[in-house]
């Protein structure tokens, strides 16, 4: 099993490749910036990649959208994030599973498991939440594109519009008008406000 591995940290790389490796044969391949992994995702063919949605070049939305066009590839969402904002639209974006950091390794071995051989997989924590919250928190964002959430996770961390920008590879003015439609579909009337409701909600 070729696996692709997406962290800007290398010490989460080198636990996930010794975790991995428990389940079988497995060749990885790693990448700590976005630009990395949609190289390798379009020159290489893979098993599996397991993506953190915080590395540096491009959004973790994006990119992922990114990888979706570039192949079959089955993708695993392995984050942090542990918000229901962020397993929707991972999930709408085009990942088969989705596991928190805060999972256990024997949780993020079936989801190994389960995806590498074509099926989808939510942590169970997760996916009971999603289950019970139909019209909560995560319905909150649903006029918002993916590219909109990247954009206020961006703006949570304190980032400025031209450094968002080059975050996601895109002009100033893009972004810029992004951001204008947020607010109309938020109901804000200033960036300041849509960095507030970013940090309220659990964006950032």
């Amino acid at each position: 099993m070729r696996v692709l591995l997406v962290d800007d940290h290398r010490i989460i790389r080198d636990g996930l490749r010794r975790l991995i490796a428990t389940a079988g044969d497995c060749e990885f391949l790693e990448a700590s910036n976005g630009r990395e992994a949609a190289a390798l995702a379009r020159s290489q063919r893979l098993d599996l990649i397991v993506l953190d949605l915080n590395v540096p070049d491009l959004g973790g939305l994006e990119l992922l959208r990114r990888l979706r066009q570039l192949g079959s590839h089955p993708i695993l969402v392995f984050s942090m994030h542990a918000e229901l904002i962020y397993v929707t639209r991972a999930l709408e974006a085009g990942a088969q599973g989705y596991v928190s950091k805060n999972a256990s390794p024997e949780e993020l071995l079936a989801a190994v498991r389960r995806v590498s051989a074509g099926g989808r997989y939510v942590e169970n924590e997760l996916a009971q939440a999603l289950a019970l919250d139909p019209g909560g928190a995560a319905n909150a964002f649903d006029k918002l594109s993916s590219r909109d959430v990247e954009i206020l996770r961006q703006l949570a961390a304190g980032r400025s519009l031209s450094q968002i920008a080059d975050a996601l590879g895109l002009s100033y003015k893009t972004i810029a008008n992004t951001c204008t439609q947020i607010k109309a579909k938020l109901g804000a009337s200033r960036t300041a406000d849509l960095v507030r409701i970013a940090v309220g909600a659990g964006v950032g």
